[in-house]
């Protein structure tokens, strides 16, 4: 089953488009949308299909930073019925663990993760979307976005240290620089933005602790038990521990809070198993990593969790029928440049 997305995800889509210079209902019917999605911000469609359609549009305009735009003009009351809960939390922190908490009522293939340390606040985003290609364009529009929100709740002065891509740069930044500050770095090891933990202190002045509770009541009866599936559970998980080679259903149990039966029950109820879901997640990174061009397939071994390159060539070859250098050189082969005006 694909992961869901609200259609507010594709706010702004039209405008943008047009001023492109293209047909966005002609595109929309090429991703197999329907043009209700441009009117109706509480649909769920697929978000490998918003992916897909962002990509075609950046390719078809000539715009690499297509998605960044659909950001430009995003407001905290896009996120729907979620908004109600983070707009109510008394300080920056509890509404970025308000978001985190209610991602997948969003974006089902979102991964939110905030770490501290040191005075540090990592703000991780990635996009699990479960298809090979690339994710510019939605990965820049969901980082657009999240820096749009805090800049609601810390102000318009406020600009985070660090505003992180791990794909290149595009031909003309203008427009990154627009949004973002002279602080975007591309190439990085992931996607999200970094700032300090004093940030995260600062206090909501809009905060009523009554209405919070109260919106989370509204938003968890109306969204039933406002857990993820235990398949997105243990992928959440997966996509941390990978990097580290210890990606085990132990280490998974254990991040979980429960034990190793419990995960294997759980993923049993869904139709599917621990193996199958590690394989799914590799199968998806690996493709996404290949197709961007630019980690050597040794560091793509090591972010799949193996422990060395010729590891990875088995899974490989086995998973896909052919050699991961194949498929690389095919990708770039086929990459056509785009203006970034």
């Amino acid at each position: 089953m694909s992961n869901l997305v609200r259609s507010a995800s594709l706010t702004n889509y039209a405008e943008v488009a047009r001023v492109a210079g293209l047909d966005p209902q002609a595109l929309l019917a090429g991703a197999g949308l329907s043009p209700t999605c441009l009117n109706d911000p509480d649909l769920r469609i697929p978000a490998d299909a918003v992916r897909s359609l962002l990509e075609a549009s950046a390719q078809a305009s000539g715009l690499d930073n297509f998605g960044l735009r659909m950001a430009e003009t995003r407001r905290l009351s896009n996120l729907g019925p979620v908004a109600l809960v983070a707009r109510e939390e008394p300080t920056v922190r509890r509404v970025m663990q308000a978001l985190i908490h209610y991602s997948h009522l969003l974006n089902e293939a979102l991964f939110l993760k905030l770490d501290e340390a040191e005075g540090i606040a990592v703000l991780r985003e990635e996009l699990l979307v479960g298809q090979s290609g690339s994710s510019r364009q939605a990965t820049e529009l969901m980082v657009g976005v999240t820096f749009r929100n805090l800049k609601f709740f810390l102000g318009a002065a406020w600009n985070p240290l660090r505003v992180c891509f791990t794909h290149q740069p595009p031909r003309d930044p203008s427009v990154h620089f627009r949004v973002f500050g002279y602080a975007v770095e591309f190439g990085q090891d992931f996607n999200g933005l970094v700032c300090t933990t004093r940030d995260m202190d600062a206090p909501n002045p809009m905060a009523d602790l009554v209405m919070a509770r109260y919106a989370r009541q509204i938003l968890d009866a109306s969204s039933g038990s406002g857990r993820m599936s235990a398949v997105d559970e243990v992928r959440h998980v997966l996509f941390v521990l990978l990097p580290s080679g210890e990606c085990s259903i132990d280490k998974v149990a254990q991040q979980l809070g429960v034990d190793r039966r419990t995960v294997h029950r759980r993923l049993a109820r869904e139709g599917t198993t621990f193996s199958d879901v590690l394989s799914a997640i590799r199968r998806e990174l690996a493709g996404h990593y290949l197709d961007d061009g630019k980690r050597p397939l040794s560091q793509i071994a090591e972010l799949l969790g193996f422990s060395a390159l010729s590891a990875f060539s088995r899974w490989y070859k086995q998973q896909f029928g052919e050699v991961a250098a194949r498929r690389r050189r095919g990708r770039l082969g086929a990459e056509r440049p785009v203006r970034g005006q």
